[in-house]
């Protein structure tokens, strides 16, 4: 199936392809247009329209569209009920949700810098939403535990 949503993404808008295509539809495309013509675009390529004003496939209160695709498609994986609240939380400028909010609005605001093109700035997103659910999935609970003081003295302090 062919998804469609407004051009230059960031957060729910390279979230949700990434949810699609590893729990929902693994052979989906992902088209990028001015938001003026998404809905016009869906029409001409049978493309469903997602994250954007008057989609199905959108914000519902005080929930993002990653949301509503973890509802409707009924996934309950704890992990990606995990991301769904990073995502939330960074989708939204509600960074309490999720320590890792705000650190995921930077990157994918960083991203939206590096890339001009919105299927290589998908492609690296894919990536790293990889990463966030191999943490929540598997890594969670550990820490880091490097500790400064267990380090060997320097030549000068011998």
């Amino acid at each position: 199936m062919k998804w469609i949503t407004r051009e230059r993404p960031k957060i729910d808008r390279i979230a949700c392809p990434w949810l699609i295509k590893r729990f929902v539809d693994p052979d989906a495309e992902f088209i990028f247009v001015p938001k003026e013509m998404v809905f016009q675009e869906a029409g001409k390529q049978n493309a469903i329209p997602y994250d954007i004003p008057g989609a199905e496939y959108s914000h519902y209160g005080e929930e993002c569209t990653f949301d509503y695709v973890v509802r409707k498609h009924g996934l309950t994986d704890p992990a990606i009920q995990v991301i769904a609240i990073i995502v939330r939380g960074a989708d939204t400028d509600r960074f309490e949700l999720a320590p890792e909010a705000a650190g995921f609005w930077a990157i994918s605001a960083g991203l939206s810098r590096n890339y001009a093109d919105d299927h290589a700035q998908l492609e690296i997103g894919m990536k790293i939403y990889d990463a966030l659910y191999s943490w929540a999935a598997y890594a969670r609970d550990e820490r880091h535990n490097w500790d400064p003081d267990l380090l060997p003295p320097k030549k000068s302090e011998i």
